[in-house]
């Protein structure tokens, strides 16, 4: 017989698993041999509490063990039906708080910074309106083929740019990306 887990008689599988058999448990030990001796009052009922405290300690280290899976979610009370928004901000703010505790201090002022509310409410709002993706790409692909072409004509011609042409080739590009996002939203309805 060897001492593995499973062959030890006193192993934690083996103890009482509720309370109901704690009692049964002390029921059969009270008829044993060994329980015929004379017990004064007090002993009998230091014998009972502490088989009171060993059942309660076994059926808590029983139930622990799957209280631990259901502990994850013990902080949040369990809600039902779509998420409000102050639970989108409380959940928010205590992610933030959490990952700037592992950012270093000069990490964690500039995140401090840029998640202030004003700088990500005019961040939106310039996200959605002017600093579009498609126009900023548009404007990009329009200020690089245009500037190319009117800088490949001065060269032909001799004239000398002045720097603007980047600039109102870009701005051109940017209108355009502008329509295309608009007429695209009209369109297909997603945005």
């Amino acid at each position: 017989m060897s001492n593995s887990p499973e062959n030890i008689p006193n192993s934690p599988e083996l103890h009482v698993d509720s309370a109901e058999s704690a009692a049964e448990q002390l029921e059969k030990l009270s008829k044993s041999p060994e329980s015929n001796v004379e017990l004064s009052p007090r002993d009998a009922e230091a014998m009972a509490e502490r088989a009171k405290l060993e059942a309660l300690d076994s059926a808590i280290s029983v139930e622990a063990g799957g209280k631990e899976r259901q502990n994850v979610n013990a902080g949040a009370p369990h809600r039902r039906g779509p998420v409000n928004k102050k639970q989108q901000e409380a959940s928010f703010k205590r992610q933030i708080k959490e990952v700037q505790a592992e950012l270093s201090p000069s990490s964690r002022a500039f995140s401090k910074i840029i998640h202030n509310k004003a700088v990500e409410k005019t961040s939106d709002l310039v996200g959605a309106t002017i600093a579009r993706p498609n126009a900023i790409l548009a404007g990009a692909v329009f200020a690089f083929i245009l500037t190319l072409g009117v800088y490949v004509v001065a060269k032909d011609i001799g004239y000398q740019l002045s720097g603007f042409e980047t600039i109102a080739s870009f701005a051109v590009g940017w209108v355009f990306g502008l329509i295309y996002d608009y007429l695209r939203i009209v369109i297909t309805g997603k945005k």
